[in-house]
């Protein structure tokens, strides 16, 4: 399988997020037929010693002692490779990979990627289990990448409760990441991201050739500074039709448009224009249910909405929407520094289009996960979440203006019930201390939760079916 371009990924400094938090939050999206999606638990046990990559052309040895982690593998594993995607480890350490990303020909004549190598179905099993911090695992994909190569350009987060990192890969073995300010927010598509870049600044990171590499094959065209996304990346049709206008519509709801983070890439309100800035000040602090929102948009209140009734059908069909059929999983990754261990790592969960879908804070610190989101088959079956929701999106998108009102109020009113559930667990558990007993504790309040979005999401979709049933075609209005 070749994973479409498609993702988009929003992070929230700590200082910038409504209680503090850090969060790492990404769509992971792929082509137009369902992709069905699960959620797991992985236990060191389970966790191999050796791991050979997608393509099978390189088996890596992996260090001893892994811990356990949440994974979003694919339900074809078979065919499709792992594609883990994101995860919360024991350690309350955060990884989200990968958003695909570009560069251009001058890059990969320097430096080729490499066939078989490390790709995005590999590297969340590679790197997350092994790490205790955002900044060690930007270290460890890093060494990796130098010593196997990838063969394909991408962007990935990692985060821990004090700190956000965000790393792009270019070429065949480069790379470089930045630590994202407590103050700030970013969202990043499907292209190079990282703009203004300081070697000597210690809130960056990259392998060690990263600016000789650029220096040597003159890939920097500007007369000043250094520019990753300029240097590295690509500037295309592609670009202005399918990344940039993403950045722009969420800055354009979210950013403190009086204050630029640097002088030399302010906002500006063009939804092709692509120099949009990477670190942003948000206008007011953000929480999990704003990230959710500007990840299901789809240019709501311009003429570029394809639900929308003020565009012509050109404009409608201009740039690619953020939230669309192509979403199979959504994740946000929330490590809450104000609680006790256990109760830190959120994995913010939901499966297929966003539109029609609700996030569920599964907590991390678990032995294992609801069958109906573990379990995930191949074929259709409605019993499962990601079915589920799916089959809500193909009715709904039939007539969004009065779905869609049904599909917001439903989302809202679930997830008020999921957040008061969420807080009377935490109550719950900060009282205690033995480690296992709160595993078991969380392990069966992620049930429950679950349980009650499943019965939820299973009485909507009735009430989707009898609405549908009246707006049919195939009526006739003289009754007998």
């Amino acid at each position: 399988m070749i994973k479409e371009s498609s993702c988009t990924t929003i992070l929230v400094g700590k200082k910038a997020s409504l209680n503090g938090s850090t969060l790492i939050a990404r769509n992971e999206d792929g082509g137009d037929r369902p992709d069905p999606q699960r959620f797991v638990v992985v236990s060191p046990e389970d966790q191999p010693s050796s791991y050979k990559t997608f393509k099978g052309n390189i088996t890596i040895e992996l260090p001893e002692c892994p811990g356990s982690y949440t994974s979003t593998p694919e339900a074809d594993v078979e065919h499709n490779g792992l594609f883990a995607g994101s995860g919360i480890n024991q350690w309350n350490v955060a990884m989200s990979a990968t958003e695909t990303i570009t560069t251009n020909p001058r890059v990969l004549a320097a430096d080729p990627y490499v066939p078989g190598s490390i790709v995005e179905a590999d590297m969340v099993t590679l790197v997350l289990p092994y790490i205790h911090s955002a900044k060690e695992g930007v270290l460890r994909m890093g060494e990796l990448l130098e010593e196997y190569g990838t063969y394909e350009a991408n962007g990935m987060a990692f985060s821990d409760s004090e700190e956000i990192w965000y790393m792009e890969t270019y070429g065949g073995h480069h790379w470089a990441a930045i630590r994202i300010p407590d103050e700030c927010y970013v969202v990043a598509p499907n292209r190079l991201n990282i703009d203004q870049f300081d070697f000597e600044s210690d809130q960056v990171l990259y392998c060690t050739d990263l600016q000789a590499f650029i220096e040597e094959n003159q890939l920097n065209p500007d007369s000043e500074g250094l520019n990753l996304r300029h240097t590295l990346g690509s500037d295309d049709y592609k670009d202005v039709q399918y990344n940039n206008p993403r950045t722009w519509y969420v800055q354009k709801h979210f950013s403190d448009l009086s204050r630029p983070y640097t002088e030399a890439c302010p906002f500006v309100d063009d939804p092709a224009y692509p120099d949009q800035p990477f670190l942003c000040y948000p206008k007011r602090k953000l929480s999990v249910e704003d990230i959710k929102w500007a990840l299901s948009s789809h240019y709501e209140g311009t003429v570029y909405d394809i639900y929308g009734k003020m565009g012509t059908e050109e404009e409608k069909h201009r740039y690619r929407a953020i939230g669309l059929n192509r979403n199979m999983e959504v994740h946000c990754l929330e490590i809450r520094p104000q609680l006790p261990t256990g109760l830190q790592g959120v994995h913010w969960l939901a499966f297929a289009s966003n539109a029609y879908n609700c996030l569920l804070p599964f907590y991390s610190y678990v032995k294992d996960t609801p069958a109906s989101w573990r379990d995930t088959p191949i074929s259709y079956n409605p019993n499962y979440m990601y079915w589920l929701v799916q089959t809500m999106a193909v009715i709904g998108d039939r007539d969004y203006s009065l779905y869609g009102t049904l599909q917001n109020e439903f989302e809202k009113s679930v997830m008020a019930k999921l957040r008061r559930m969420q807080v009377e667990i935490d109550q719950e558990v900060k009282s205690m201390t033995d480690q296992e007993a709160i595993k078991e504790k969380l392990t069966v309040a992620n049930q429950t939760m679950a349980d009650f979005l499943l019965q939820a999401s299973q009485k909507q979709l009735g009430q989707l079916v009898e609405v549908a049933s009246t707006k049919m075609d195939l009526r006739f209005n003289l009754k007998d």
